[in-house]
């Protein structure tokens, strides 16, 4: 197994916008942790991992990871792995050359990265898989393979963009068992996107709650769940002004 690889990441003051949407972060990632990323729709959680990632520049401000900046580059140069709903998998090539194209663009594998591709499939329970093509395959074997990618790249980042979002429960609930399982086994900093509560408890050990398009709340969980006293934070948790769950 390969040893544990993750990095802090640092949005210092980082500001953008996008049309008439403007942009504010600064805040910490420890290294090592799942953070979810959560918030209202349009709120900014997507613009912060694309931030992070690189599809979006910073206009002022900085984005470090691992205490390197990062801003300037280009997302290829950083290091991070990203896993998005839709996986972003090619369908004219199979699960082997999908996976392999996160070691080198350009298909130049050594035999050690070969092995890794078959490491990863099997590893995420699709052993065997390697000619098959993502349209022969189940939307929660297609989000399998797209973690087995990020498997092999080894980045010390992984962002997960709402990954389970258009998995039935019953296959949303082994997406989660299985992406806990892989952290614990790469150690991995993950930023994790989720509209739903239920994977706070189930993944996170600290929340990022983004509202207005800046950080409301940076806290741990457990702390992050006793702020019902802020209407935003109800209205994610689904809690009514009683303090009861909504029906």
């Amino acid at each position: 197994m390969p040893p544990k690889a993750s990095a802090s990441i640092r949005l210092d003051h980082a500001r953008l916008t996008l049309g008439q949407n403007q942009f504010l972060f600064d805040c910490d990632f420890a290294p090592g942790v799942i953070t979810a990323v959560v918030g209202p729709s349009g709120a900014g959680k997507s613009t912060l991992l694309n931030l992070v990632s690189g599809f979006e520049r910073a206009e002022s401000g900085a984005v470090l990871i691992g205490g390197q900046d990062v801003t300037q580059l280009a997302p290829a140069d950083r290091p991070v792995s990203l896993v998005f709903q839709d996986n972003n998998l090619f369908s004219h090539l199979d699960l082997f050359t999908n996976i392999g194209l996160g070691i080198h663009p350009g298909l130049r594998l050594q035999p050690a990265d070969r092995m890794a591709i078959s490491e990863a499939l099997d590893r995420v329970g699709l052993s065997g898989y390697e000619r098959r093509l993502p349209g022969s395959l189940s939307g929660g074997e297609r989000q399998r393979v797209a973690f087995a990618r990020a498997l092999v790249r080894r980045r010390p980042v992984l962002l997960l963009d709402e990954p389970f979002a258009a998995l039935d429960p019953g296959l949303r609930a082994s997406m989660v068992d299985l992406l806990a399982t892989l952290h614990r086994e790469t150690g991995a900093t993950v930023l994790l996107v989720t509209h739903d509560p239920r994977d706070l408890a189930r993944l996170a050990s600290h929340v990022v709650f983004i509202d207005g398009g800046s950080v409301l709340i940076d806290a741990p969980t457990g702390q992050f769940l006793e702020r019902i006293d802020l209407p935003p934070v109800r209205d994610f948790l689904g809690i009514d002004l009683s303090g009861e769950p909504s029906p």
